[in-house]
């Protein structure tokens, strides 16, 4: 005789503050976001911002996505 055994589902436990690591994580980035802003436009400064919050969701360190997202721009404009 087989006992039916009903798949196994995981329930998500958060072991940190997900919330404070993430925002604490990308400010150092909104700050430089809105102050690129003040020079160029929101629109500039918003796409450089999401490029660099991807790199970092990809895997780079803070440093090397912010020098790779710079090395794109020529005469301010990507």
């Amino acid at each position: 005789m087989y006992y039916y055994q009903p798949p196994y589902t995981p329930v998500y436990t958060p072991y940190r503050d997900i919330k404070s690591e993430t925002l604490s994580a990308v400010k150092p980035f909104v700050d430089y976001g809105l102050i690129e802003a003040a020079f160029t436009s929101y629109s500039h400064a918003m796409t450089e911002v999401a490029a660099i919050a991807y790199l970092l969701g990809k895997g780079y360190d803070p440093k090397t996505a912010y020098k790779m997202v710079e090395s794109w721009e020529v005469n301010e404009k990507f």
